[in-house]
């Protein structure tokens, strides 16, 4: 009979801890709408909307400063974000569905599906004075996996001197694939294109545009309305405006009056909303699991994604090589690794702040989320001004979430 009890009160147990859920203590909306409110009033951001959600449900959302200044738009929960690199989680998942249906495998080299389309090189010297360069045959072909986790040897120009000084500032989304690899792929982390090559390898293994497939399999599923390439007319009252910093000022730049469309890319583009992308993230707090319990991920691939795949690499910090563009980033930089799409916090981080083994990635004008599964929260940030990484837009992100953690129940 005491041993039918001992396990009835262990079932009981187990119960409780399956469906306990994280929540916001009482004070804590307020408090955070507090400190996000001094953000928006007492620095020059010029607006942000930021949300947290648990497993099932949103907990938190919160919308200061402006949407658009010069038309006196005040921010809007709902209000419509570029958030450029943030594409790129997505685009990995798109990558992780084509491996679940075994069209490709993690260490498949991208040559074999996208010929020629990577480059097989890497420089030896580079002459700032001239641009003038050699280079040597890479040891090894760039893989998906490769790809996947920034260690192809594909860069950025806003972010490597050497490719900036090649492409110049102009061009905002250069290719430089027409130039050799930064090194050897696999020896080293480093930011770059590698998402745009694998949104071109969702293309041609699936027969359908990029935005299809991701419209149909991601968003649609997801019930991701407002996340698309295109922004239509009847939504351009809702897009963010964007601010550039000139000198001590930000300067507005006026929304276009009519629809947009950018091209697809898998590495950047999508337009978004905050509560779009927390369903997004709860989709990965639920292991792939989305509304109703549509699957969009097999658990395994989802548990995929979050382990480590750079080995005994770490990511490094990368410069502020385009300084109108970009500041050095990322946070984590010397003790982060990287998954499959999702910079990995490391261990010892900071109290009142994600757990280690926390999934983020960013957009280059300030838009920034973060995935914790031990606590059981997401989180999404999301301002829209340059350069990315800007002193304030961090310090912003940083006491945000600190204020999340100390009212985390």
């Amino acid at each position: 009979m005491r041993r039918s009890v001992r396990i009835f009160i262990c079932m009981m147990l187990v119960g409780v801890q399956a469906t306990a859920v994280a929540q916001l203590s009482p004070t804590g909306g307020s408090s955070i709408d507090a400190y996000l409110e001094r953000a928006a009033t007492q620095t020059d951001v010029p607006g942000v909307v930021a949300m947290v959600t648990n497993r099932e449900e949103t907990i938190y959302r919160g919308a200061f400063g402006w949407q658009d200044m010069a038309r006196h738009r005040p921010m809007a929960p709902d209000a419509i974000f570029r958030i450029a690199s943030m594409t790129k989680p997505v685009t990995s998942v798109a990558v992780m569905m084509l491996i679940e249906n075994d069209r490709i495998e993690l260490d498949d080299p991208i040559s074999r599906f996208l010929p020629g389309r990577v480059p097989e090189d890497v420089f030896a010297s580079f002459d700032f004075d001239d641009l003038s360069y050699t280079s040597r045959p890479a040891r090894g072909s760039v893989t998906i996996r490769q790809l996947l986790s920034h260690t192809s040897g594909l860069g950025y120009p806003f972010s490597n001197e050497i490719l900036l000084a090649l492409i110049g500032e102009e061009q905002p989304s250069p290719s430089v694939t027409r130039y050799p690899l930064l090194y050897d792929p696999g020896t080293r982390w480093t930011y770059g294109e590698s998402t745009r090559i694998l949104g071109q390898l969702v293309e041609t293994l699936s027969g359908l545009p990029l935005d299809r497939f991701l419209q149909e399999r991601i968003f649609d599923p997801l019930d991701m309305r407002d996340t698309s390439f295109t922004v239509p007319a009847v939504k351009l009252d809702r897009l963010v405006t964007v601010h550039v910093r000139r000198g001590d000022a930000l300067v507005e730049s006026p929304n276009p009056t009519d629809a947009i469309e950018v091209a697809p890319r898998g590495d950047g583009g999508l337009f978004s909303t905050a509560a779009d992308y927390l369903a997004f993230i709860r989709m990965l707090l639920n292991d792939g699991r989305g509304p109703g319990g549509v699957r969009i991920l097999r658990a395994e691939s989802a548990e995929l994604m979050r382990e480590n795949h750079i080995g005994e690499l770490y990511v490094e910090q990368q410069p502020g090589a385009n300084a109108a563009r970009s500041r050095t980033f990322p946070l984590g930089a010397g003790r982060d690794r990287f998954g499959l799409g999702f910079q990995l916090a490391g261990p010892h981080q900071a109290p009142n702040m994600r757990s280690a083994g926390s999934l983020s990635w960013a957009g280059i004008y300030n838009t920034q989320f973060w995935v914790d599964r031990e606590r059981g929260i997401g989180a999404v940030l999301l301002m829209q001004y340059l350069p990315f990484y800007d002193e304030i837009a961090i310090e912003t992100l940083q006491g945000f979430e600190q204020q999340v953690y100390e009212h985390l129940e």
